[in-house]
């Protein structure tokens, strides 16, 4: 290819041409690198494209199978873990946590519910104590490190991401309940049966099909630096304790660990089909995985805040349901405000709009300084809807 020329592949139906125009703007306009985007519409696959580089040095294309850490986006699927034990009648959202985590009930800790976990509103956006990168790699020391330590704030009251405590602690549950780590659980009832590419971290033997996350080149602007300057101790907690990055995620240590919050890989397809779940109101394909009421669950808002960490990013009040956030006033996934899904740090994003039939997986390896609404993720939204 032409130093500085695209060339994009894959396929997209003629009714969403836009969302193609806007996933090539993006590569011109916005600094892309290597991304793919995919969106079903009733079930049905309308846009599956890819393209750029799969490294910072421009030698491996990105191609179909191209996996990528996705960052929070992960999240989503974590969630869904929960919910499927919920829907089974063997986790209660409104049962204390320390019922199935008894050692959870330190500190002051006892009334914490599930629900608050699920929500952000646990109280634990990051650990006091400090926590390097290589002991968040140690699932037993970080649980037990969030099992004895005081909440930030009263839980339940308001929201304070827990940028990467929430994989532990909601994953904890899951692991009291089944024996099983989320991603393993996940495997085993749905990634594996529906044939979905996505893992939290990443098998060794499939290390050849990652991309290598890159920072971006530009320094914070003033807008942004103002921000982060902004940053409360419970931000700074949730954010920095420990600060990760694209150097750690390229790691084989990373890959190997299991971090539910942060280090899901996937393509853009199955980051679609995860996400759709919820849209199709628990149904892929014609497998049904939740219930429908369980799937309305995980959109069940806990009350509109100023969120303690993401809140100075943010023009209006957020808010989070049961594992995933809801559009609401920003728009974050498009106009229906009751549209839901999960952002990764750096751009990528999976998205679910049961009214409209949509779900929308976006990945990337170029990352921005957006913890959310990136830019080149709003823009195919933006597309997404135009066409419906």
């Amino acid at each position: 290819m032409p130093e500085g020329s695209v060339r994009i592949e894959g396929h997209c139906d003629e009714r969403f041409a836009a969302v193609r125009a806007a996933f090539e703007r993006n590569f011109h306009e916005r600094d892309e690198l290597g991304a793919a985007v995919t969106v079903l519409a009733d079930g049905e696959t309308v846009v599956d494209l890819w393209g750029g580089w799969a490294d910072g040095a421009r030698e491996r294309p990105w191609e179909r199978e191209t996996l990528v850490n996705v960052w929070s986006t992960t999240k989503g699927p974590t969630s869904l873990c929960a919910h499927l034990l919920i829907d089974r009648g063997v986790l209660d959202p409104d049962a204390p946590v320390a019922t199935y985590w008894p050692e959870f009930a330190a500190a002051g800790k006892e009334s914490v519910l599930v629900r608050h976990l699920l929500s952000h509103r646990a109280g634990l956006a990051g650990l006091r104590e400090p926590h390097t990168i290589e002991q968040l790699y140690d699932w037993e020391l970080t649980t037990s490190r969030l099992a004895a330590t005081e909440p930030w704030w009263e839980p339940g009251t308001r929201s304070g991401y827990h940028a990467l405590t929430y994989g532990f602690l909601v994953g904890e549950v899951v692991r009291r309940l089944t024996g099983l780590l989320p991603g393993a659980f996940l495997r085993q009832e749905v990634t594996g049966p529906l044939g979905i590419d996505f893992t939290i971290g990443l098998p060794a033997r499939e290390a050849g099909r990652a991309a290598e996350l890159v920072h971006p080149q530009a320094a914070l602007t003033g807008e942004q630096a103002t921000v982060f300057g902004q940053l409360g101790p419970v931000a700074v907690a949730a954010l920095g304790n420990p600060a990760a990055g694209a150097a750690h995620a390229n790691t084989a240590a990373w890959r190997a660990a299991e971090i539910p919050a942060a280090n899901g890989h996937g393509t853009a397809r199955a980051v679609a089909a995860l996400y759709g779940i919820f849209a199709a109101q628990g149904r892929s394909g014609d497998r049904r995985v939740l219930s429908p009421e369980a799937a309305e669950r995980v959109r069940e808002g806990q009350g509109s805040c100023r969120d303690l960490v993401l809140g100075a990013g943010f023009a209006h009040e957020t808010e989070v349901g049961l594992g995933l956030w809801l559009s609401g006033p920003n728009g974050s996934y498009g106009p229906n405000p009751r549209a839901f899904g999960h952002d990764g740090f750096g751009g990528s994003c999976g998205l679910a709009d049961p009214e409209a039939g949509v779900s929308l997986g976006y990945v990337m390896n170029r990352m921005g300084p957006h913890i959310a609404d990136d830019p080149r993720k709003m823009t195919l939204i933006d597309a997404v809807y135009s066409a419906l």
